[in-house]
């Protein structure tokens, strides 16, 4: 089998549980997409699928980070890239599926993705840079350098922007300017969406389900566990406003409210990663029939196993059936 299905878009809009029916029905493992569910003991808050779940279907590129271990994107698409080649030798079908829009393309277009090594003391220049004239001259710093960069990271992000003018400063070139080169497999992309309202409602009852599920004693595990709150892992959305209302700076229900509002604002960023104009991807409605349309989908997919030309650089894809 030389396919691969990945399943894209926003958080909480049920990629997880369309990936967990359509790999029952193809005879699929899943490959997780998510730059948070690579961490261990960070079940609650990053919505990772659970041990019945993963019981059901084999899910590869969960729990293979502690947190307070670095983890980059290269070392993301070689892990991925050689779960894809073991589950596609046994003849099994892929499913790439989660939301960090970097670590999905990375594999589906072959980014060429810089080695580049973490450099303690320019890091350190930079943050002290953030401290001193505040976050946003890091950020105008790389929009001159990097608009391309600039434009999908969130300018609160020190540590992301950062890496980003870390990049650039060792290879000589900006962060998505990589060579590109095909991957051998022929591909399909399904994305999953709903109107904006829709899916701030889905994304406010999750949140409230994580919290209801323990999601305060998950981080206070970690925290004993002496995992700091400055930890990359830890700055993700629900762990930092967890660990402010653990340290008392801020009430419980405050703290779940802003969790909500960053997951909102986090959706709106990982739109521009996957566009409803990008004809690569079959968009899929969540308050339609997503599962029967999708299975259809994956069957034609299958069944076709007529050669595919493509532009270097580019995911092979199917012309889209409606």
């Amino acid at each position: 089998m030389n396919h691969l299905v990945a399943i894209v878009g926003p958080t909480g809009i049920g990629k997880s549980a369309l990936a967990l029916h359509l790999a029952q029905k193809f005879h699929g493992e899943i490959v997780g997409a998510d730059s948070r569910q690579v961490y261990r003991h960070m079940d609650i808050g990053t919505a990772k699928p659970g041990l019945e779940e993963r019981a059901l279907v084999t899910h590869h590129l969960i729990d293979i980070v502690n947190p307070d271990e670095g983890f980059s994107l290269a070392w993301y698409q070689s892990l991925a890239c050689r779960a894809i080649e073991d589950i596609q030798r046994r003849d099994k079908l892929p499913l790439l599926v989660g939301g960090s829009g970097m670590y999905v393309w990375a594999v589906l277009e072959g980014w060429e993705v810089p080695r580049v090594a973490p450099d303690p003391e320019f890091r350190q220049a930079m943050e002290s840079k953030a401290a001193l004239n505040g976050a946003q001259e890091l950020y105008r710093q790389l929009t001159e350098t990097d608009p391309a960069a600039a434009q999908r990271i969130d300018p609160r992000n020190v540590r992301r922007v950062i890496r980003a003018l870390e990049v650039q400063k060792q290879t000589g070139r900006p962060t998505r300017s990589q060579v590109k080169k095909a991957p051998p497999f022929r591909t399909l992309i399904i994305g999953l969406t709903a109107d904006r309202e829709e899916l701030y409602r889905r994304i406010d009852e999750r949140v409230d389900r994580m919290v209801e599920g323990g999601l305060v004693g998950e981080v206070e595990n970690l925290l004993r566990m002496g995992y700091d709150v400055n930890l990359p892992a830890m700055s993700g959305i629900g762990y930092r406003q967890i660990s402010l209302y653990l340290k008392g700076e801020m009430t419980l229900p405050a703290a779940v409210q802003q969790i909500k509002f960053e997951t909102h604002r986090f959706v709106r960023h990982q739109y521009a990663w996957f566009r409803r104009s990008d004809k690569r991807i079959h968009w899929f409605d969540v308050t339609g029939q997503p599962e029967s349309e999708a299975e259809s989908l994956v069957a034609g997919f299958l069944e076709d196993e007529k050669e595919e030309t493509f532009e270097e650089g580019q995911p092979i894809v199917m012309e889209k059936r409606r």
